[in-house]
């Protein structure tokens, strides 16, 4: 068995469990260099917060140990991550990630989110969800100061 296939059955043996405890199959496994750092189940059902899902959690923990850049770390996940995690996962710098169940797989049991994926692809004006600019002219001047403050020197 190799490396990827042991944390990735870890990942689906921890959304067992969160099914049994009452939550939603989702678990992920948080590995740099061969070392599990971090596990996480999905805890909406227990947080009531629409963004814990296990790899949102299994980020937030290990940003805690590692700081907010994750290059190196390979997030294992048992189902295809949504937009919003996999949006955080380019965010932090995660170098890969695999997943067990793809949303093919999920969506005759209503837990595929292809329909958000496709949303996202659309202009913003074209999307269900009312996205607007609106400028404000202070924003260019607190991106400069931010800019002067945390240039690399």
């Amino acid at each position: 068995m190799t490396d990827d296939q042991r944390h990735l059955q870890r990942a689906v043996a921890l959304a067992q469990d969160n099914v049994l405890q009452g939550g939603r199959p989702f678990g992920a496994v948080l590995v740099k260099a061969g070392e599990v750092l971090v596990e996480a189940v999905n805890q909406i059902h227990l947080d009531q917060d629409p963004t814990a899902h296990a790899e949102m959690l299994a980020i937030r923990h290990a940003s805690q140990q590692l700081g907010a850049r994750l290059e190196g770390c390979v997030i294992y996940a048992s189902g295809q991550p949504c937009p919003m995690c996999l949006g955080a996962m380019y965010l932090c710098g995660v170098s890969r990630v695999v997943f067990a169940a793809s949303n093919e797989m999920a969506a005759p049991f209503g837990l595929s989110t292809a329909a958000i994926y496709q949303q996202m692809t659309l202009p913003l004006a074209a999307q269900p969800l009312p996205v607007e600019h609106l400028a404000v002219p202070a924003m260019q001047a607190l991106y400069r100061q931010w800019k002067a403050l945390h240039a690399p020197e």
